[in-house]
């Protein structure tokens, strides 16, 4: 495998597929000066140059991915690379465009269509209002697009600055290679540079702070965070497409659907579905291996404690990974109703992901039937697989369960009774899963997992679930090895995220730099002098906590 050493190697590596096969919104420019909000009624992007950050400085960026990549690590701390992602687009080279380009989407929460947020009042001012791609390409043969989070302005930043604080930056930089560390389908950072010489003004919480809302406007400085994926097509995208089909938009809507769609396949999906189908078959096959992607995934983010908050449509990557890591958190103290975005809801919350994952699947069938409306068979087989999500997630999450307890078969008794008692017993959802992957024959080897002690009766409860689970482990052995992949033995804690973003701030990189060994392989035991600070329960002067334990989505 060849390395990519300097930045000219690394900007022949450009390919636009999607500048190239895809419609630029016929009002745009042509040089990308394209800031100021406005309407965007046409086209599937809108070329935009990033605002650079002034006098940019290194933060992190993800050893692994450079590898997987083919990227030399010197190329982090290379001046040009530096520069492009940091936002100057200026330093393209070659075949390099001096641009970027944003994209527009519909809004949907919980599957009823929104306009109402827009400025506009159409719907047409909906879009990526601080991210902007910068890069698409070919690495060891798999195609990338690197997207800036925090670039400035576009057309759809409904007159907000377009920045992110490093606070949000560095929670979404260590939270997608985390994500990848434990086997759940994610975008990838690539790198993280941020600005003391531009502050940003967010509000937030004040420390020790219990309110709910934060309390105080803090100064930030600037930051931009590259992410990763195949493509950041989402569900909203096709939706934008398919209403202004609906609509009567304009006379060019039906085909911009069918170009986007075709694009989602060759850029997610080509590998498993024959380019020689007709188109019509073609998006059923995509229609069924989205709806599997999708199922799997939100199977994934219960197993390992993972809470999206804020998952609507546009949210809601097609290909079918994690997408958009702004009020997100991870389940500590154990809670069905666990949700760490204070506008969230509780129809975002922990346990009810596969319901807001359905109600999302129903945005993406809806806006693919205008493709079949003239196949009356292909538009029947279509509303089969809407109607067969909620058996297909109810059979994600039973395989899921059943990893996590290490048995032959689903029990749904077994374990409606464990998650009652996990929830009884005031548990640490990962320490205790962690702790049942050593197979306890009594109930005092989970008690370090527990936040509260527990009383006679509940000990007692504990003592015949036990005997039960372990009357079904047939082979004791491969069972606690099962358990061991997938319950992981490090999550992600909120209270231990801030020191890092607020350290980082003054120039001290350590932590963040500590957190990324931590975060690297979460299934193995962390040497015991990480242990000490990252493998314990949550101290009880940040339940509550303004920023820790519930945090507003200001970045």
């Amino acid at each position: 495998m060849t390395t990519t050493d300097s930045f000219e190697a690394f900007a022949a590596q450009v390919d636009y597929s999607l500048l190239e096969s895809l419609q630029a919104d016929p009002e745009s420019s042509s040089d990308g000066d394209d800031h100021l909000p406005r309407q965007v009624r046409s086209g599937h992007y809108v070329p935009v140059t990033p605002k650079p950050l002034p006098a940019p400085e290194y933060v992190a960026h993800s050893a692994s991915l450079f590898a997987e990549l083919g990227l030399g690590e010197g190329l982090a701390h290379d001046e040009d690379f530096r520069r492009l992602f940091s936002g100057d687009s200026r330093v393209a080279r070659g075949a390099m465009r001096p641009y970027g380009w944003a994209t527009g989407y519909a809004l949907s929460i919980y599957g009823t269509e929104y306009i109402q947020q827009c400025p506009f009042g159409t719907g047409n001012g909906y879009g990526d209002g601080r991210a902007i791609s910068i890069f698409e390409g070919l690495f060891q043969g798999q195609r990338w697009e690197m997207q800036l989070k925090g670039g400035g302005p576009t057309p759809y930043c409904r007159g907000a600055d377009g920045r992110a604080v490093l606070r949000s930056s560095v929670r979404e930089f260590l939270a997608q290679e985390f994500m990848h560390a434990l086997g759940v389908p994610t975008t990838r950072s690539l790198s993280l540079y941020m600005s003391r010489a531009e502050g940003v003004r967010r509000p937030w919480y004040s420390p020790q702070s219990r309110s709910f809302e934060p309390d105080v406007m803090v100064d930030n400085p600037a930051a931009i965070t590259t992410r990763v994926a195949p493509s950041f097509l989402r569900v909203g995208q096709l939706e934008l497409f398919a209403r202004r089909v609906r609509s009567n938009a304009h006379p060019g809507a039906r085909r911009e659907l069918q170009q986007i769609t075709a694009h989602l396949i060759e850029r997610n999906y080509r590998t498993e579905i024959n380019a020689a189908l007709p188109f019509p078959q073609q998006v059923l096959e995509l229609a069924r291996l989205f709806r599997g992607r999708l199922t799997a995934l939100v199977a994934n983010w219960i197993r390992v404690g993972y809470c999206q908050g804020n998952f609507n449509s546009d949210n809601c990557a097609a290909g079918g990974y994690t997408l958009d890591y702004g009020p997100f958190g991870f389940c500590e103290l154990f809670d069905p109703r666990f949700q760490p975005w204070t506008g969230g809801g509780e129809h975002f919350c922990f346990f009810n992901q596969p319901a807001a994952a359905e109600a999302n699947y129903q945005m993406f069938w809806s806006a693919l039937r205008p493709l079949l409306e003239d196949d009356a068979g292909a538009l029947a087989e279509l509303d089969g697989l809407r109607e067969g999500f909620s058996e297909a997630m109810r059979g994600e999450l039973e395989a899921m369960w059943t990893r996590k307890l290490g048995l032959a078969s689903y029990d749904d008794d077994l374990l409606k009774d464990l998650l009652q008692l996990l929830a009884s017993s005031r548990a640490d959802y990962t320490l205790a899963f962690r702790q049942l992957s050593e197979l306890p024959e009594q109930v005092e080897a989970l008690k370090p997992s527990f936040y509260l002690p527990i009383d006679a009766e509940l000990e007692q409860r504990w003592t015949t679930w036990l005997q039960r689970w372990r009357e079904q482990l047939s082979d004791p052995e491969a069972a606690r090895a099962a358990m061991r992949q997938a319950n992981p033995q490090i999550t992600w804690r909120e209270w231990l995220i801030a020191p890092a973003y607020e350290r980082a701030a003054e120039g001290d990189l350590s932590l963040i730099q500590e957190l990324q060994t931590v975060f690297r392989d979460p299934y193995a035991i962390p040497p015991a002098e990480l242990a000490a600070t990252y493998d314990r329960l949550k101290p009880r002067e940040f339940f509550n906590a303004g920023g820790l334990s519930h945090y507003s989505c200001s970045s």
